[in-house]
């Protein structure tokens, strides 16, 4: 199902931040923008007012508004009804300047949102561009606990009954924190991030296996607890029957891949389940790595370049 928003929430949700004022057009409140691939391209979602490739939301500055003025009556009517006709999500007048009459009329006539703020041009486009991408941008949202651990979002994954509540709570009594338990939400905020959420009906809450549902907040603290991260890593726990034992270059490096979430390709780390594996130290462990790995730094590279030299210095000896 494809993101959506309609008039009547995008004017709720910015009412304050932008100080709108709703003067034309109430009846196209339930005028929706929609996240189809045009959405990517031109047009934009928000910008000044462009006949060409019209934006989704017109923002109409002194500039626009001056350039309008400086057309002749026919044409003005004619620039004002192709305007109407783009049927934008919404019109916004800047820096509270007086709303043209014929400009209202045909807004009013058409049931097109036009709003006033006295936000500046460039404000308007700022705050409305930012919140359409994130309310717009693609989304999915996967099984199992998100964490911040050591300032990163990782998420753990694994089969029904791995553990995975289990390695959370105790993540968090060493002083790591809960994003979201379950059902996190994933949204592409940018072509190289995924920022993690949670849904409202799970905030603060994290399921465990005999002791129903906890309020992590109550217990620990509003430490406890992140309202966003951005995925970087996943540890994906196995039982031991399902994952063969690794060997060679797997026993050095580790079971390490990758997986797709939206277009981007977030590391992975797989962890057997096993009686008498501490999986938080392991999964602190991984974290560690993967932050080594990210600046460079691979423990299992140096290695096996150490052990390459090894045999190198090995042979010229017996030469």
């Amino acid at each position: 199902m494809n993101a959506r928003i309609s008039a009547r929430e995008l004017y709720d949700q910015q009412l304050e931040r932008l100080a709108l004022r709703w003067v034309a057009g109430r009846g196209g409140a339930s005028r929706v923008l929609e996240a189809v691939d045009t959405v990517a391209r031109r047009p934009s979602l928000a910008g000044y007012l462009n006949i060409i490739y019209p934006n989704r939301v017109q923002i109409l500055g002194t500039e626009e508004l001056a350039w309008l003025d400086a057309l002749d009556s026919r044409l003005r009517w004619e620039t004002i009804e192709k305007i109407i006709q783009f049927r934008p999500l919404a019109l916004v007048i800047s820096k509270g300047q007086p709303c043209p009459e014929d400009l209202r009329i045909a807004a009013e006539e058409n049931d097109t949102p036009l709003w006033i703020s006295p936000r500046r041009g460039h404000e308007l486009l700022n705050h409305l561009h930012y919140h359409l991408a994130r309310k717009l941008a693609p989304r999915v949202t996967l099984h199992g606990v998100f964490m911040e651990i050591y300032s990163i979002g990782v998420l753990i994954t694994g089969e029904s009954g791995s553990g995975k509540s289990e390695l959370a709570l105790e993540l968090v009594t060493r002083g790591h924190r809960l994003v979201a338990d379950d059902a996190p939400e994933f949204t592409q905020i940018a072509p190289d991030v995924l920022d993690g959420t949670c849904p409202d009906l799970l905030q603060d809450l994290l399921e465990v296996r005999g002791l129903g549902v906890l309020n992590v907040r109550q217990m620990f603290g509003d430490t406890a607890v992140k309202r966003n991260k951005y995925l970087r890593l996943i540890v994906h726990l196995t039982q031991p029957s399902l994952q063969a034992e690794p060997g060679g270059i797997e026993r050095i490096t580790g079971d390490l891949g990758l997986r797709q979430v939206l277009d981007l390709d977030v590391p992975t780390i797989v962890l057997p389940v096993m009686p008498g594996r501490n999986l938080a130290v392991l999964t602190e462990a991984a974290t560690r790595t993967h932050i080594l790995r990210a600046n460079g730094v691979d423990p299992a590279a140096a290695f096996m370049a150490r052990h390459s030299h090894f045999l190198e210095r090995g042979n010229a000896g017996d030469a």
